[in-house]
Formats: structure tokens, sequence, C-alpha cells
């Protein structure tokens, strides 16, 4: 029986810790249902690709994205935190390998001789002694229970939320870069609209000159019409202010100077076309959307934190040993002076008064905002999703009106100064038909900008591009 003592010895604490111990509390975390399928959603036979949204197409987009993606702060910041994320999967895998270390050492020790009675004083013991050491030391957790391989679970799914949170970083750059960049066309639209307005008032004005010097028509139609031209040129110069704050808006996205992006923006670029909306399933949300990826990873690292700490009621079983050389003369180090040592040891809680059990309380919780974050994450793609679906069904059917609109009001311009060449017509009425032109052409121009810009707005919300395997 004495034989199994030390092992009945080394087992108490485990059977103790038994005692103790209760399983981690169950979390339902299901998947959220979704509808079949989108509100306002395309024809099934639309099989656009994404990147169409996009304007891939404009030379500026192509030069001012890989600008940025090569060189913009968040992005480099959203990198460092995937590195920050390997890093700590890289700490908890090696926790579950055996530590080594080694260390020297030269002591002295001084004692007082006299404590040791007459063989003190006799000097058969020294008063001062001189050791000389050197060890290597191993010691290794054998995580019996899995707690360091949770931890290691919830590291690895770290790096998952991170790589997910930088591509939704760059996503949120590409559609900012493209809805600047669409700003801008429409900026270039609109002005050459003006600038027709200006030359056709310009044209009436000087229509009005001509019958003002034959005597057929007061002087006043004249300064109307030049007073119409003066409106178009202060249009066009309001146009200027947006366009420095989409440059200023373009170089902090892009980390560009203003030359760059300006020389950008000059290069020509394709008129403004809108590409039908791509079919989706809103299942696809769960899969495509980076916002997603992130919640689902972090919900997974909770749920390995919520192991790891539920396994910390186990008893832990480390194995550790020493070798090393141990002499009292330098002379005699390597000779015959091994030492070394092994050690088993086991500890566990006994009484740790509810500390354990708060911090499983404590990641159960944080399962479950987890939990609750993931599905907020699923919904707002959804509601994203829907809104962007509608806002390109409604800005397309803005966009046909605004253009027939400017068509038919230009045709009446043109009827109206036709017949107010024939005599048939007041010059008021050809002054009020070119007034309704003028502004429907911009508006036209407008309106197509927001069909485009609701594209880039679906291609966010849809996923953007397809997540790169990190």
């Amino acid at each position: 029986m004495r034989r199994f003592a030390p092992l009945a010895a080394a087992l108490m604490p485990l059977a103790l810790g038994g005692c103790v111990m209760h399983p981690a509390p169950e979390i339902a975390t299901p998947t959220p249902e979704l509808p079949q399928a989108f509100f306002f959603r395309p024809e099934a036979s639309t099989a656009t690709a994404l990147a169409a949204l996009m304007p891939e197409g404009d030379p500026a987009y192509q030069t001012l994205s890989q600008a940025a993606l090569a060189d913009a702060p968040n992005l480099a910041e959203a990198a460092a935190r995937i590195d920050t994320a390997r890093a700590g999967a890289k700490g908890a895998g090696a926790n579950r390998l055996p530590n080594i270390t080694a260390d020297g050492s030269v002591k002295r020790n001084r004692i007082n001789t006299a404590q040791f009675g007459q063989a003190g004083q006799q000097g058969f013991i020294p008063a001062e002694q001189t050791s000389y050491g050197a060890n290597i030391n191993a010691s290794w957790d054998i995580d019996l229970f899995g707690r360091l391989k949770a931890e290691e679970r919830a590291a690895l799914a770290r790096i998952d939320a991170a790589s997910a949170q930088a591509q939704g970083v760059r996503l949120a750059l590409l559609a900012e870069i493209a809805a600047s960049i669409t700003d801008w066309r429409v900026l270039d639209a609109r002005a050459a609209a003006i600038e027709a307005d200006a030359a056709a008032a310009k044209q009436l004005a000087g229509l009005a000159k001509v019958r003002e010097d034959a005597g057929i028509a007061p002087g006043f139609d004249r300064v109307r019409a030049e007073a119409t031209a003066s409106s178009s040129a202060v249009r066009l110069a309001a146009l200027d202010s947006e366009r420095a704050r989409l440059i200023g808006r373009l170089v902090t996205l892009t980390a560009q100077d203003a030359a760059t992006v300006r020389k950008a923006l000059a290069a020509p670029a394709p008129a403004l076309a809108t590409a039908p909306a791509p079919a989706a399933l809103p299942s696809d949300l769960l899969a495509n959307r980076p916002d997603v990826a992130a919640a689902a990873a972090n919900l997974a690292a909770s749920d390995a934190d919520l192991a790891a700490a539920a396994r910390a009621r186990f008893p832990r079983i480390t194995l550790s040993g020493v070798i090393g050389l141990l002499a009292f003369d330098p002379e005699d180090f390597f000779d015959d002076s091994l030492v070394g040592s092994l050690t088993g040891a086991i500890a566990g809680p006994l009484l740790d008064f509810g500390r354990v059990g708060a911090q499983i309380d404590a990641a159960a919780g944080d399962k479950r905002a987890a939990f609750a974050a993931y599905r907020g994450a699923v919904y707002q793609a959804l509601g994203d999703a829907e809104a962007a679906y509608g806002v390109v069904t409604a800005a397309d059917a803005e966009a046909k009106l605004a253009v027939m609109q400017r068509d038919q009001l230009g045709r009446a311009a043109q009827i109206a100064e036709t017949r107010y060449k024939a005599g048939l017509a007041s010059f008021l009425e050809v002054l009020e038909a070119r007034r309704a032109a003028d502004s429907s052409g911009e508006a036209a121009a407008a309106a197509l900008g927001r069909a485009s810009r609701a594209r880039i707005v679906l291609w966010q919300a849809l996923g953007g591009e397809v997540m790169a395997a990190d």
C-alpha cells in the first residue's frame, strides 16, 4: 500500500478539482434566417459581373485605385493588425510546445563557521564557497484537457477576423475612390451642359441684337438674353468649389499629391454608362460580405475563449526537467559535475472562491455579445443590399425620365427659336423655353451620375471583390 501512496497524493488534486467542475453554459448560435430573394431583385437572366458596377474603364480609377492600394495609410494599418493577429496565433501555438531555456551562474556564499561548533572552528567547513553552474531547463504543459488548444483556436480565428476587416477597409476605399471619380465625371458632364446652355444663350442674345438694330425688337430682349448667358457662367463657376472638394478627398484616399490626382483626372474617360444590376441572393451575403465574415470569425474566437475558460477548472499537468553542471572549482567544471532533476507536477483549483466561474461567465457574456454582433452584421448586410437594389431601380427610372425631359425641352427650345425668327412667337416665349432646356441638361447629367453612384453602393453592399485567401 505504501507503494501507491505517492500516486494517490498526486491524483488527489485532480479528484478535488473534479469536484468543483461544471460544464460551460450552452449558448445557441443559429444562422439567421434570410428571405429567399431581394424585394427589388433584378431579372434572373441578368448575368452582369459585379465588377461591371465600378468605373473599371475609367483611366483615372485605374491609376488612383492602384496608387491607393499600394500606399493608403488605412490599408497599411489594417495589414499591421493582421500581422498582430498572426503573432498572437504564433505565440498561442508555441505555448503548446515545451519551453527550453539555458542559464549560467557564479555564486559566492559566506557563512558563520561558529554555528557548526568544533568542526567549524577546526576549519573543516569553509567560511566562503564559490559555485559555478550551467543549466538547461525544460518545462511542458501537456495540455491534457485542451485549454491551450482552445486558446490557439481563438487566436487563429482572430487572424480570420483581422483579414476580413482588412478586406472591408479595401472595399470601402475602392468604393470611395470610385464615387469621387464618378462625381468628377458628373461635374464634367454638367459643365458641358452648362457651356452648351451659355452658347445657346449667347446666340439668342446675338439674334436679339440684330433685331434690336433693325428696330423690330426692344433692347430689353437683348439684355434678358445676356443675363441668361451670365447666369450660365455663374453656374459654371460654382462647379469649381465642388472640384476642389473632390481633389482634397482623393488626396486623402490615395495618399497622392494634388498634382498627381489632377493629372489622373485629366485623362479622357468614356461617357457615364449604367450596367444592369447583377442578380444575387440574400444568402450570398454570408460568404461575400467582409463585415459578416469578420463577425463570424469573432464569434468563433469567443467560442474558443469560452472553451478555454471552462477548461481552466481542470488541473494542469506539467513536466519539467533540469540538466546542468555544478562545480566549486572552475577546474572541476567538466569533471564529473553533471547534475539534473526531473519533475512531474499537477495543480488545479480547490477553493478559488468563484474566480474561475467568474471568468467562465465573462467569456459566456462575450460569446453572447459576439453572436448578437454577428446577427447585427447579417441584417445590416441584408438591409444595405435591399436598399442598394431599390436605389438602383429608382435612380434608373429618374435618369430615364430626366434624359427624356432634356430631349423634349431641347426640341421645344429649338421650335420656339424657329418660330421667333419667323415672327410667330414672342421673345419671352423663346427665353422661357431656353431656360427650361438649360436646367434640364444639367439635371439629366446629375441624374445619370446618381444612377452610376447607386451601382457603386450596390457593389459594396453585395461584398465587392471576392475575398482572397490570405
